[in-house]
């Protein structure tokens, strides 16, 4: 087993700068460096644990999110007691899976009571933050600098699990909240990262707000000659599939990685096909950060142990075993400003095998989706649809779809096309949809120039809106 520093010297990670004067090599870095470097070689020891030591650990660390919980947060103070929480007792399986579920609904209505009165200060100043989801539904919650530093942590594992060369050039697409990411130009970064910039330099990067058009987006991304490029999966399917139409090369890439969006079927091997480069997802959230990332041997998911308490469990609320579906439950280790406990977040994955790579971390093998994201049915079953864009693009000629669920009968079929389809064509389109869908549900066709993303720039081709 490589150490971290062994790996980082295969991997060309630069010697960080030393933040006292006259002292070059062995470089000495600031606080901020210090710490992650500590935390990194902690992780590079843990990954290789048991699961058996790895659960001890986290339970060792819920103890003590749990006491500070009960004692500090009203609204905790108040629902693990009237679960029969006991303070003084040690926290195992059993125990654990006794303690309820927290949904997105309870967050909204316990607002400030789920925020903390005695916040350790050496956590960090707390900061809030407003996330909307795709649901329009607005949740509030407080992060911290030591939160902060966790994010960065693991953004590093996932260079040195990817074997990136930091010193190269990086080209983001996403999300721009700043407003300083417009085509033509984007923005000009330092570096990949400025909260890990202290302990591993990093070469620059270039960043394009996700809401610029495709056609833009690949003539940017050609000009910028990037090692590496992150994005969402949908934006990179859409952009994979306008460079290969247009002819546009993008030569130097090695790498690209997608976030935020699930992965749908295909867009590896695509990936690979048109720009020869492999491609290496993420599972993220903006309330518990990472919460698994990519084997560096295999295309399934490692849950990061160290950070969160992941759970997949069947409808009676028992985890399930490799091979088996059901909905994640996050609980983050490490936000004592707003503890998240038992978070339902509203995904679905199937629990997967131990993997050969020797690491003792849980495995995801498939991340399905959102509940929000399952067809309902008249009969008010519900199942997850299955939508193939190969398959449409051979009926006609289909940029990008959207479909919207209105009741249990109703679908609107939003599309964005070359042309506009005939009558023969929306009659195929429909029958294929349906035989996808697994009922006969009136479709109505809209025609659009482009189908906005939400408000964190993700998207979704199918939304239910009927209520349970």
């Amino acid at each position: 087993m490589l150490c971290w520093l062994a790996m980082a010297a295969a991997f060309n990670f630069s010697v960080p700068d030393s933040a006292l004067p006259g002292i070059v090599w062995p470089a000495v870095p600031d606080q901020s460096g210090n710490i992650l470097l500590t935390l990194l070689f902690q992780l590079e020891q843990s990954q290789w644990w048991p699961p058996e030591r790895l659960r001890a650990a986290q339970f060792s660390q819920a103890g003590k999110l749990l006491r500070h919980a009960h004692q500090s947060v009203p609204f905790y103070s108040k629902r693990l007691g009237q679960a029969g929480y006991d303070p003084e007792a040690a926290i195992d399986e059993e125990s654990w899976l006794d303690l309820p579920l927290l949904s997105r609904a309870d967050i909204q209505l316990a607002d400030k009571d789920l925020w903390s009165r005695a916040l350790p200060k050496s956590h960090g100043k707390a900061g809030k933050i407003v996330t909307s989801g795709s649901t329009g539904t607005p949740v509030e919650w407080l992060s911290t600098g030591l939160t902060s530093i966790f994010w960065n942590l693991f953004t590093v594992r996932d260079f040195l699990w990817r074997r990136c060369d930091v010193s190269g050039k990086l080209a983001a697409i996403r999300y721009d909240r700043t407003g300083s990411a417009n085509y033509p130009d984007g923005a000009a970064l330092a570096n990949w990262g400025a909260g890990f910039a202290s302990a591993m330099p990093t070469g620059p990067c270039s960043f394009l707000s996700i809401d610029t058009a495709i056609a833009q987006q690949g003539e940017w991304l050609a000009r910028q000659d990037a090692d590496y490029l992150i994005t969402h999966p949908s934006n990179l399917q859409a952009l994979i599939r306008h460079c290969a139409e247009s002819g546009i090369e993008i030569k130097r890439l090695r790498q690209v990685q997608t976030l935020s969006e699930l992965l749908p079927p295909g867009l590896r091997a695509l990936c690979q096909e048109q720009w020869k480069v492999p491609l290496f997802d993420m599972y993220t959230t903006q309330e518990a950060g990472y919460l698994a990332l990519q084997c560096p041997e295999h295309p399934h998911y490692h849950v990061q142990s160290e950070h969160v308490i992941l759970e997949i469990l069947d409808e009676n609320g028992r985890p399930c075993t490799a091979g088996e579906s059901g909905r994640v439950v996050v609980t983050d280790l490490h936000n004592f400003a707003t503890p998240l406990i038992r978070y339902d977040i509203g995904d679905y994955a199937e629990a997967g095998a131990p993997c050969d790579c020797g690491r003792g971390l849980p495995v995801i093998a498939k991340i399905i989706g959102r509940q929000r994201n399952m067809i309902m049915l008249p009969d008010g079953s519900s199942h997850w649809p299955l939508t193939g864009y190969e398959e449409f693009s051979g009926i006609a000629p289909i940029r990008q779809f959207q479909f919207v669920q209105k009741t249990r009968e109703d679908i609107e079929v939003k599309l964005v096309v070359e042309r506009a389809l005939s009558a023969p064509q929306e009659e195929r389109l429909k029958r294929l949809i349906n035989s996808k869908l697994g009922y006969a549900f009136d479709l109505e066709f809209s025609y659009h120039d482009n189908i906005a993303r939400s408000a964190g720039g993700k998207f979704e081709d199918f939304l239910c809106l009927v209520e349970n």
